[in-house]
Formats: C-alpha cells, sequence, structure tokens
C-alpha cells in the first residue's frame, strides 16, 4: 500500500490506460453540404473510392438527424445528443445567453473523442469544427476546445 509519509513503501506502478484488445479503429467522417446519396459509398453518382474501401471494411450509419447547419449537426454527432441539449442550438459564432443557444458544451455531455481518450484511444479532430463560442478562443489556444480541431 501507497503512503506518501513513507518513502521506502511500495505500490504498484500506475499503467497508462489502454483499449482492449481488439479494439477496432474509428474514423469517423462528417462534412457539410454533401448530399446524403451523393458518395458511391451509399450508392450515389460521386466516385468516392477510397470511401467505397473505408465503409466495406466498417460501419455505415443512414439514421441521424441533421439540423442545416455545421455547429448544431457536429454536436449533435460527437456527442449523441440533441443539439440544443448541449448548447449549440445555431452556429457557435453566434452564441447568445439563451439556453441551448450558448455554444458550450456542459461538462455533462461529453463527445465521443473524449470518451474514446480516456479508454486508451489516441484521438483527433481536424477540420473547421466550430465547437466554442469566439470569446472563447484565439489563436494561443486553447486547443482542446479550439475552432479547428477538438480530441
Amino acid at each position: 500500500m501507497y503512503d506518501m509519509k513513507d518513502p521506502d513503501a511500495g505500490y504498484e506502478p500506475i499503467e497508462p490506460v489502454r483499449p482492449p484488445a481488439g479494439a477496432p479503429n474509428i474514423l469517423l467522417v462528417l462534412l457539410d453540404d454533401v448530399g446524403f446519396g451523393a458518395s458511391s459509398a451509399f450508392g450515389g453518382p460521386c466516385r468516392t473510392p477510397v470511401f467505397e474501401i473505408l465503409a466495406a471494411g466498417g460501419l455505415r450509419y443512414t439514421r441521424f438527424h441533421t439540423t442545416g447547419m455545421c455547429s448544431p449537426t457536429r454536436q449533435a454527432m460527437l456527442t449523441g445528443r440533441n443539439h440544443h441539449s448541449v448548447g449549440m442550438g445555431t452556429v457557435s459564432d453566434m452564441a447568445t445567453s439563451a439556453p441551448g443557444y450558448t455554444s458550450k458544451r456542459p461538462n455533462t455531455a461529453a463527445t465521443i473523442a473524449e470518451i474514446l481518450r480516456l479508454n486508451g484511444y489516441s484521438t483527433a479532430q481536424f477540420g473547421k469544427c466550430h465547437e466554442v463560442p469566439s470569446w472563447e478562443w484565439n489563436p494561443m489556444g486553447p486547443f482542446d476546445r479550439w475552432p479547428t480541431g477538438s480530441g
């Protein structure tokens, strides 16, 4: 048992959390302004051979409610919750103090990246994210909740 007052006390070393053996790799792709049936990976006319290969070896989700706006749709996808319940009733640049429109995700709603990271996955997010109100970011960060990357 570890006792910080006893320098000779033995204790188990802290091991980093790792995903379970055989855990799948996860790639979540969210594109704005692309029709559901446009990609050939979903039977559409636009050839996307790499997406076809990725989709053939994984899962394709075909039931998801989009909001018609990037920030709310992204937050709903990443948290699995209604966009208003995570403070993203509109695009984050239009945040207000009204409930559901603050662009501030409550600490009771984690993203899939946060959950995976806490379970040993290495995570990253790239692109135009718009996940925080404009007064919370600047070019110096913080980069764990930044408009162009979170994860």
